[in-house]
């Protein structure tokens, strides 16, 4: 775009040149198609998106709970320190005198905390992307790009001092408006009033506990996705595979023979290797997507211009072999089916149903690349039989259905798409052996050098690391929710603890008093404990309900699972109400071995 051209302005031009495209091409493009202008940032990062978007609100509520807790912890140091602000008042401090100190106590914490939090995070993002096997689009190569510059630094202190002040300033106003009078007549002996005098404290730790549901129900939900893609039949055997890319680079491969000869002399002296099983070339692995092409079946009647639009492959012979892909009905290519002979074609069984449904469609003829002889007489294709169907393969992703796939012989690509596939995109080999692959990359790779003339072999992979980096988006995510799920369910168990064990120091006497008049220890516990469960039972409820409204975001991430899975919630709010409960205890515990006397002696 031109530095004075709008997006709006370049929208528009495009969609002026995709109607024109039409009238000039109506095969090429189809009635519900049409041209626009899009951000190239927005499409480098328009699969990931949703997920960023998501762990953002993750570590929002992290930080939402540990807030809370610190909140908690000022609210209740604010109510241990009455007496002595109290003094302070009465020798002539001013409320906002009051409110700055208690102020200024709560933004060197946060400091303090930030501080320590960027050494833990600059620890923490170098191990992730570590072991983070997906490269993100826009940090470089294993993150190279990422790191705490100076952004980070001030994003963490703008933070800091923002949680200070939120959550600093309500126990500091609460404090300041204490009633002098009332407050220096009191005793120094704790009595306690119940929960209703806690009212904030309850509040906060109610809610720290729906957060946390939230998001140990979003691990979750991405924790079940990912049983469900490794429990995923892929269509084919990717064990003891070997792949490698190669850029078909001089006018060798300016035609199809040329291709096609390259490929028969791998296949001899890369098969000759002792181990070596099978070798093909193709233009596309499985699981990692590939071109597609219009086609139309002779004899039958078309819906526009074509009879679909579907994924295309050329491969070598021995394609199928390499992958175990199951021949369904019918054979699979061989050495002669080359440019001389009949033109022919293999369909998977997802195509079959979906166009033959219950025809034969062995022996059929397809016209593959209907409305591309305007590009130039070289990418025109011949009327093709079908010989064979061979079983679906999960061909973008372990998430995805199997597609309708058409498969060409790689010696009978017509010259002007071997052409362009060659400009486009690398060359693939897949080389399966009877040992461990690797053992054997460093003379398969040499045998393919010779083979091409010289030229390089590059991405190196066994096929299981393809499958692999299939699901490298859905792990990274699952292990990233997993890790601030944790941290959550601890900070709430930390929040419901502290809450009881303040509750239990601040009542004292009153349990003293109870078990003076008879109560026994498990009547103090059971207490306890139902006024921690109390707030855990509502912190659930709630979370409950935000997690049923919230997860429906999380969609287009999860596979084979529903935002509302019963078990997932079931589960959650089971372990929620579990941590609660055990957070409870532990005061609850001590609060039963309160000696009577002493407690009421206490000061």
């Amino acid at each position: 775009m031109r530095p004075e051209e709008t997006l709006g302005q370049a929208q528009a031009a495009m969609k002026l040149a995709g109607e024109e495209l039409r009238r000039k091409f109506p095969s090429w493009m189809g009635p519900r198609e049409s041209a626009t202008a899009v951000p190239l940032r927005d499409t480098v990062v328009a699969s990931v998106r949703p997920a960023l978007l998501i762990l953002l609100g993750a570590v929002g509520f992290v930080l939402l709970i540990a807030c809370a807790n610190v909140a908690n912890l000022l609210l209740a140091r604010a109510t241990l320190r009455k007496r002595e602000l109290a003094i302070r008042a009465s020798m002539g401090a001013g409320r906002w005198r009051i409110i700055s100190q208690l102020l200024t106590e709560s933004v060197l914490l946060s400091l303090m905390g930030g501080a320590l939090g960027l050494a833990i995070g600059f620890l923490g993002l170098r191990a992730l992307l570590a072991v983070n096997p997906v490269n993100l689009p826009r940090i470089g190569q294993h993150g190279a790009e990422v790191g705490l510059d100076a952004r980070a630094l001030l994003y963490t202190l703008l933070v800091s001092l923002f949680t200070a002040i939120l959550f600093g300033l309500v126990p500091a106003i609460s404090a300041a408006r204490e009633d002098l009078n009332a407050t220096l007549r009191e005793s120094g002996a704790r009595s306690g009033g119940g929960f209703r005098q806690n009212k904030t404290r309850s509040i906060l730790v109610a809610t720290e506990m729906a957060m946390a549901l939230i998001l140990l129900v979003g691990a979750a939900l991405m924790i079940r996705t990912l049983e469900a893609l490794r429990g995923v039949r892929p269509g084919f055997d990717g064990h003891n595979v070997l792949t490698m890319e190669m850029a078909l680079s001089g006018s060798r491969f300016e035609k199809t023979a040329g291709v096609s000869q390259m490929v028969r002399d791998v296949e001899r002296r890369v098969g000759a290797l002792p181990g070596v099983e099978a070798v093909a070339g193709a233009c596309c692995l499985p699981l990692t997507g590939g071109p597609d092409l219009p086609f139309t079946i002779p004899g039958r009647p078309v819906f526009g211009s074509t009879s679909g639009d579907v994924q295309w492959r050329n491969v070598s012979p021995q394609y199928f072999e390499v992958f175990r892909i199951p021949v369904l009905r019918g054979r699979v290519f061989t050495e002669r089916d080359d440019a001389a002979s009949a033109p022919v074609a293999l369909i998977n069984e997802a195509m079959a149903q979906h166009f033959w449904q219950k025809e034969d469609p062995i022996g059929a003829q397809l016209l593959i690349g209907r409305g591309l002889g305007w590009l130039g007489p070289a990418f025109e294709d011949v009327p093709r039989q079908i010989v064979g169907i061979v079983g679906d393969i999960r061909d973008y992703g372990l998430d995805n259905e199997p597609a309708p796939i058409m498969y060409v012989p790689e010696a009978q690509v017509p010259d002007g798409i071997s052409a362009l596939d060659n400009r486009l995109v690398p060359f693939l080999w897949e080389v399966h052996t009877k040992v461990e692959p690797f053992s054997l990359s460093t003379e398969i790779q040499q045998e393919v050098r010779k083979a091409s003339g010289g030229l390089a072999v590059a991405h190196v992979r066994s096929m299981e690391q393809v499958v692999g980096e299939s699901t490298a988006g859905a792990d990274f995510n699952t292990m990233l929710l997993s890790i601030f799920a944790g941290v959550a369910l601890v900070l709430a168990a930390i929040g419901v603890y502290g809450l009881m064990g303040y509750a239990v120091q601040e009542r004292t006497q009153e349990i003293g008093i109870r078990m003076a008049l008879g109560a026994n220890p498990e009547e103090v516990r059971k207490m306890v404990v139902c006024q921690g469960m109390r707030l855990a039972v509502i912190g659930v409820a709630i979370g409950v309900v935000a997690a049923l409204a919230l997860t429906r975001f999380m969609a287009g991430l999860i596979y084979q699972v529903k935002t509302w899975d019963p078990t997932v919630f079931t589960a959650v709010a089971v372990l929620l109400s579990a941590v609660g409960w055990l957070a409870a205890y532990i005061p609850a515990r001590r609060a039963s071995r309160v000696d009577p006397v002493i407690a009421l002696r206490y000061e």
